[in-house]
């Protein structure tokens, strides 16, 4: 079953002046099966940051649509946007996001404080989840106090704790050293297993082959997709690299 379908997306940006137009995207359709982690690679500029902009609802597409589980984001009032990302999606960024001044508990439940939830009722979600995270001893204490492993733990946490339909995550091992992102990767795996949708964009190859698919975005177009099958990590890594390589080359990969 489907929960995301991206069907015929455009996004055309145009000069201050209106006399230079850029086509990130062009024509990009895709579908994610409910359960499913979804990488998508691609080089600078190739046009993954601005989708995973539309699919978060922070940018419009030019044209196209883009349906959340049955809801179709264009018809989504702009009065209504910040709540429906709180509903719905679960963000995991490079840089974290999470404020020095809310200890790592607070900054978990931000979005559930926005959302007006009860205080128990917070507690009664963030408790498995902290568990399954390995991060009761942090919650007390602040970002500055811990490492960017643990805050990337937090930041998981945060997306997790709304029980989204999605969780979207922007290059999340970017800002990480080689430990800590096999830890954050294990536990998308994890999450994922546990039957959370995952969407992440990625340049590491090592986090793309944690993925059940990876989808090449070149030149504003989906240009090729491979699956896991029955691969390893290993394996899916080294199909990984491989396609990368005869994309950059020039290859028949599409």
């Amino acid at each position: 079953m489907s929960i995301l379908e991206v069907n015929g997306i455009r996004k055309v940006y145009s000069s201050r002046l209106g006399g230079n137009k850029v086509e990130a995207l062009k024509n990009v359709s895709f579908s994610v099966e409910k359960g499913e982690f979804v990488a998508i690679m691609g080089e600078s500029g190739s046009g993954k940051t601005t989708l995973l902009n539309i699919l978060a609802a922070l940018d419009k597409p030019t044209g196209g649509s883009v349906v959340l589980d049955g809801l179709n984001l264009s018809k989504i009032k702009d009065s209504s946007l910040a709540q429906f990302r709180r509903d719905n999606l679960g963000f995991v960024f490079q840089e974290f996001n999470l404020l020095d001044t809310f200890t790592i508990e607070d900054n978990i439940y931000l979005p559930l404080v926005l959302s007006g939830k009860p205080y128990r009722e917070m507690e009664e979600r963030l408790r498995p989840i902290a568990a399954k995270l390995g991060i009761p001893g942090l919650l007390k204490q602040y970002p500055y106090e811990v490492s960017g492993g643990q805050k990337q733990r937090a930041a998981v946490a945060r997306a997790m704790i709304t029980y989204p339909k999605l969780i979207l995550a922007d290059e999340p091992t970017g800002a990480l050293d080689s430990k800590a992102s096999d830890e954050l990767l294990r536990l998308f795996s994890e999450v994922n297993m546990l039957g959370q949708t995952v969407l992440m964009v990625t340049h590491s190859v090592k986090a793309a082959s944690v993925a059940g698919r990876v989808m090449f975005i070149k030149d504003g177009e989906v240009f090729h997709q491979i699956y896991r099958g029955d691969d390893t990590n290993q394996e899916f890594y080294q199909r990984i690299s491989d396609t990368l390589t005869a994309i950059a080359t020039g290859g028949d990969e599409k």
